[in-house]
This record gives C-alpha cells, sequence and structure tokens, in this order.
C-alpha cells in the first residue's frame, strides 16, 4: 500500500492486510441509487435530472459521504448482507487487481481508450473500460470514490499493519478514483484524495463493498 514515487500522503510504502471482501464491479449508477431515492433514503441529488448526468448508466454524482453510507446501511437492510464503503486499504487492494507496485489498476501503462480523450459534459456510464485483475471496472477513473475512513495526510505513518480503517476522527473523509472532469481522467491505485462529509462535487461517487459471512 502506498507509494514511494507518488505525493507525500501516499508514503511510505508499506505492507498491511486485509480480510477477503467483494466489491462492487463499478460505481453504484444512477439506476441503482434510484430505488434509494424513490423510498426516501436521501433527496435527488443536484444533478439528478440534468441531461449530462442523469442517464441510468452514468455513475450517480453529487452524493455526499453521509448518503453514500446511508445508502450502504439501506442495501443492507434490503438484501440482508453486510454493506458499507471500503476502507482506503480495500479500496487500493481491489484497485491493484492482484499486482503489486503498478502505475495503474491494470498494470504499468493504462490501456488504450480506458478513458475518453474528447472534451465532456459529465461522466461516461460505468463499466465502459477493461476489467482490471479482480474483475473490478473504472478502478481509478471516471469519478473520485467515498472510502469509509477519515483522511489524515501522514497516517500512513502510525497505521496498523492489520485492517487498517482510518483515524479515529478527522474533518474529511477520504476518497480514491479519478475524475471525468481533470485534465488527467485516472489516478494511480496509491493517490489519496479527500473531501469534507457533507459536501457534494460534479465527480464525487462511491462503490460499495459486501463483507462474506465467513470473511476471515
Amino acid at each position: 500500500m502506498g507509494s514511494a514515487g507518488g505525493r507525500p500522503d501516499e508514503a511510505p510504502p508499506h505492507e498491511v492486510t486485509v480480510r477477503s471482501f467483494l466489491l462492487g464491479r463499478t460505481p453504484v449508477t444512477n439506476a441503482e441509487y434510484a430505488a434509494f431515492v424513490a423510498e426516501g433514503g436521501a433527496p435527488e441529488p443536484p444533478w439528478w435530472r440534468s441531461p449530462a448526468f442523469g442517464a441510468p448508466d452514468q455513475p450517480v454524482v453529487g452524493v455526499t459521504w453521509l448518503e453514500a453510507a446511508a445508502y450502504a446501511r439501506w442495501l443492507a437492510d434490503t438484501t440482508g448482507g453486510r454493506w458499507r464503503l471500503p476502507t482506503e486499504a480495500e479500496w487500493e487492494r481491489a484497485a491493484r487487481g492482484g499486482l503489486v507496485g503498478a502505475a495503474t489498476a491494470w498494470g504499468d501503462a493504462l490501456p488504450h481508450g480506458e478513458v475518453p480523450e474528447s472534451s465532456l459534459d459529465g461522466p461516461w456510464p460505468a463499466g465502459r473500460g477493461r476489467p482490471n485483475g479482480f474483475g473490478l471496472l473504472d478502478m481509478g477513473t471516471i469519478v473520485h470514490e467515498w472510502c469509509l475512513d477519515w483522511y489524515q495526510a501522514d497516517y500512513y505513518a502510525v497505521a496498523p499493519r492489520v485492517e487498517p480503517r482510518g483515524p479515529d476522527e478527522g474533518v474529511r473523509r477520504a476518497s480514491r478514483g479519478g475524475s471525468w472532469r481533470h485534465h488527467v481522467r485516472w489516478s494511480p491505485p496509491s493517490a489519496r484524495s479527500s473531501l469534507p462529509p457533507e459536501l457534494r462535487y460534479a465527480d464525487y461517487g462511491f462503490r460499495v463493498l459486501e463483507e462474506p459471512g465467513d470473511a476471515r
């Protein structure tokens, strides 16, 4: 986990252990989030009805960390599973796709055509790219994805080596991944970002994690 060649908050590189888990193959889409909104779990996000953001297969954006966490709880109540947001360690493990130290989720280079190069007014559809080694799509592209942890820039210096879940408190929640509206639309698996949990951005979405019943 981490990188010696990235930003200061990615250092030092270190080994961590996480239990097995299942992760959504893509970020949560508008179609998946719609049932939660319809049942009163959260208000419609700000860009919900915009033509550039409202397609069913686009990732839902403009969701606060609080709403993303509430969606995971709703999903748990609806399905009976143990759903939540992934920790930074779990997200990075998933993004690496079984590779160690690779620059991207697919290896040393981004697959050709993985991210659009043309001008965009909103996020591209989820699931359009190539899966990584774990069969996951869009890891590090399209949207920043909320993580469970509070963010702390120097956390890696004091983080436990087993099941790290971030500091006990903070003012910003951690996030991972790229952004459709950035000049560079992808980020390495080790890249970290953060945002106050009550804010909404047009390039912030999330994916959900399920803890298997026999997770070890």
